[in-house]
């Protein structure tokens, strides 16, 4: 982390001129599942800029993708929103023209409800696939959230905590660093614990060079003064290399969704650009909140105990580097053996194999480390096992966080992926129970 960059208490409401709410509503009685298993749990939240902001977003790729997405999509490609009105407890997801008619209502509803035009406001949901909103309940929701909208600290985490659906914690952030001698404030919150495998993009559409990167839903503020055009690019390089790094079960989500709003409050000369210094260190900030949400949320990934950093390098080329880690990330039986804190390599160079990824036996190298740490214990060398006691490689998979190192010494291409093991919690909170509909998933 940057010396200039520094983590501060607070999330959304951190940034000047930004208001928070978050409500209870009863959306989730139609529910996610075990997730709502929580009593009366805030699922509804907004969040509202005192002034015009310049937005940007990122969105699922999936082919199938959920109404609220395509009703925001539009509005964070202009230059300006000021508001984000979002619910859990229900996906509206494979709810047809009735759930498109409910996304541009609940936008609707809170513009009017904050005095804003329909245009400002984006809208984002999450829960539970294919059941009609509870459009009374949500509309009533909305309205007693405008009433409470404030600046303070416990607004954000009201607003936080009215996202989460199977989260067992609230995820928030907030990082100061100085812009032009003026002092700049990044916030953001996040969810997500399943169905996390984020593949974002600005417009919703897959990029045909690149690989694909419960739903996860991030929403960041600032107070910096900058371009939308700036804005924009800094937000999709962010997210590539932080919320579309993660993945806990290899599904994406049909709502993945990450809304920017930058107000311009701090004053500090306009960024225009990301190669200036100030631009640079507005990047590098960004990077952090996203990075530090995106972390929360593998690490509270369902039924998840052990979180592992696979560092892929020596591939023929950073998509190759990008298919080798998540193939191995993916897969079912390296995670089990990772929950049984099994190092069994074997595994993983199977799931190397049957990658798209070009690898050459003879040449892959595979290790373990602490967290960042150079000082790496091999388990395998060109392709053939290495003496290192079974005992010492257990002992390296056995704490709660590692690096797996993977080399594949074909070339300079490399990629990081956030991945994490599978345990029998995981399948017993998704299997549900269909005796009780209230038990099933989203």
């Amino acid at each position: 982390m940057s010396e200039r960059i520094r983590v501060i208490e607070g999330s959304i409401t951190s940034p000047r001129g930004f208001r928070a709410a978050g409500v209870f509503c009863d959306i989730k009685r139609l529910g996610t599942g075990k997730g709502s298993d929580k009593g009366p749990k805030r699922d509804l939240m907004l969040i509202a800029s005192d002034g015009p902001a310049a937005v940007a977003g990122m969105f699922t790729t999936n082919q199938v993708c959920a109404a609220p997405v395509k009703v925001s999509l539009p509005h964070a490609s202009k230059a300006r929103a000021q508001a984000i009105v979002s619910n859990s407890g229900n996906a509206n997801a494979c709810t047809g023209k009735q759930g498109m008619k409910d996304a541009t209502a609940m936008v609707r509803m809170a513009a009017r409800a904050m005095g804003l035009a329909e245009q400002d406001v984006l809208v984002c949901s999450t829960g539970r696939i294919g059941l009609p909103m509870p459009m009374d309940r949500v509309m009533a929701g909305i309205e007693a959230a405008a009433g409470r909208l404030s600046h303070s600290r416990e607004s954000a985490a009201n607003a936080a905590e009215a996202i989460m659906t199977s989260d067992s914690v609230s995820k928030e952030v907030a990082v100061q660093f100085l812009a032009g001698g003026k002092t700049v404030t990044i916030g953001g919150i996040a969810k997500g614990a399943g169905m996390i495998e984020p593949g974002m993009s600005p417009t919703g559409k897959r990029p045909a060079s690149r690989p694909l990167h419960a739903t996860m839903l991030g929403f960041i503020t600032s107070d910096a003064a900058i371009s939308s055009r700036a804005l924009k690019r800094a937000l999709r390089e962010a997210v590539a290399v932080t919320f579309n790094r993660i993945t806990i079960d290899g599904d994406m989500s049909t709502n993945d969704t990450v809304l920017a709003l930058a107000n311009g409050m701090a004053e500090n000369p306009t960024i225009k650009g990301l190669d200036s210094g100030d631009g640079k260190r507005f990047q590098q900030a960004l990077n952090l909140v996203c990075q530090t949400l995106a972390r929360k949320i593998v690490s509270d990934g369902e039924g998840v105990t052990r979180v592992v950093n696979i560092r892929v390098s020596g591939a023929r080329s950073h998509l190759d580097a990008d298919r080798a880690a998540r193939w191995v990330g993916n897969s079912v039986l390296v995670k089990t053996s990772w929950f049984g804190g099994d190092p069994n390599w074997g595994r993983i160079i199977d799931a190397l194999g049957y990658s798209p990824a070009r690898i050459v036996e003879e040449k892959v190298d595979l290790g373990y480390s602490a967290p960042g740490s150079k000082d790496i214990t091999w388990s395998l060398r060109r392709g053939l096992p290495t003496p290192v006691d079974f005992a010492t490689l257990c002992a390296c998979v056995a704490p709660a966080e590692f690096d797996l190192h993977i080399r594949l010494n074909l070339g300079r291409g490399k990629a990081v992926v956030y991945a994490c093991d599978l345990s029998e919690e995981y399948v017993d909170f998704n299997k549900g129970d269909i005796s009780n509909p209230a038990a099933l998933g989203g």
